[in-house]
């Protein structure tokens, strides 16, 4: 297989200065795309800002003979994430992938936790992530083309101490998937990559990993399933990758078929009677969309015609 190239492409990428992030932005750069490396520079808890991570990542890229602008704007706030594209426009004259990377956590979970924690997790994962992908959409749907990766998390899954975090990480998956729907006739294409690696929101420096598996955990091991999905070559949209430790695979929301009941109106004790079924997972379902899913749920209605 030829290499997956990026030349003549502009691609943002988001919470860059840092981490994984900075690993995306030095990987496309390498592959000959232009670069804005965005990062607001503030702490993992999203307090305060430093223009110098960004600023170091583009040093690298240009150390490297790599093409890269800096931007610190906060994408959490609509008139940011505008400047970030703008600054792809402004420098490179165009945006061809975005990379919504930016992320923070406070850990927290009930019933100590606060709505204030919750509203910075979505200002920051699911505004920011909307807010940008808002302020692309019209150049990419002009020039008919786009790559939009969107950072998910499999702490979507849950913890006890993360209910915040596990929020807006679910909710950017059904934000991808609506937006993937409505990029179909634009050749714009929207997927999630679910990372698995040691960084600082993982509780690890960005400059030593630590322990046996520093080196497995290591965020450049994400960079070729990020990579792949930012490319032109991407067969996909609408769906989730994660990525990690050398491991890649999707991860996907299914359905049971579940029980039928036959006739009239069930009671919960037609549930509990037929519970084992309901949960039974051979031949699940994986919906592509809402529709799919109803046209699936109430295939039944149908056959009772």
């Amino acid at each position: 297989m030829s290499p997956l190239s990026f030349a003549g492409r502009v691609a943002v990428v988001t919470g860059a200065g840092r981490g994984i992030g900075r690993a995306y932005a030095l990987a496309l750069a390498d592959r000959g795309a232009s670069v804005v490396v965005n990062d607001l520079g503030g702490s993992m808890e999203g307090d305060g800002a430093d223009e110098a991570p960004a600023a170091g990542v583009v040093a690298e890229i240009a150390a490297a003979g790599g093409t890269a602008a800096a931007d610190t704007s906060d994408v959490a706030d609509p008139a940011g994430a505008r400047a970030v594209v703008g600054a792809a426009l402004d420098h490179f004259g165009r945006i061809d992938v975005l990379v919504n990377n930016a992320g923070i956590v406070r850990w927290g979970g009930l019933p100590d936790v606060d709505s204030e924690n919750l509203q910075r997790h979505l200002a920051v994962h699911v505004f920011g992530s909307f807010h940008t992908m808002r302020a692309a959409w019209p150049h990419m749907a002009d020039q008919e083309y786009g790559r939009i990766v969107l950072t998910t998390s499999t702490g979507m899954l849950g913890r006890r101490d993360n209910l915040s975090y596990a929020t807006a990480k679910a909710a950017v998956v059904g934000l991808m998937r609506s937006a993937a729907l409505a990029g179909v006739r634009h050749g714009i294409k929207v997927n999630c990559i679910a990372p698995a690696a040691y960084t600082r929101m993982a509780g690890r420096s960005d400059s030593s990993a630590g322990g046996p598996r520093g080196e497995d955990m290591a965020p450049r091991l994400v960079v070729p399933m990020a990579v792949f999905l930012a490319h032109e070559q991407c067969p996909v949209s609408g769906e989730t990758y994660t990525a990690g430790a050398r491991r890649f695979a999707r991860l996907f929301t299914a359905s049971t078929e579940g029980y039928v009941h036959p006739g009239g109106q069930p009671a919960p004790e037609d549930v509990a009677e037929h519970w084992a079924a309901i949960n039974d997972e051979r031949g699940y379902f994986v919906p592509s969309d809402l529709m799919d899913w109803s046209r699936a749920f109430l295939a039944h209605l149908e056959q009772d015609r």
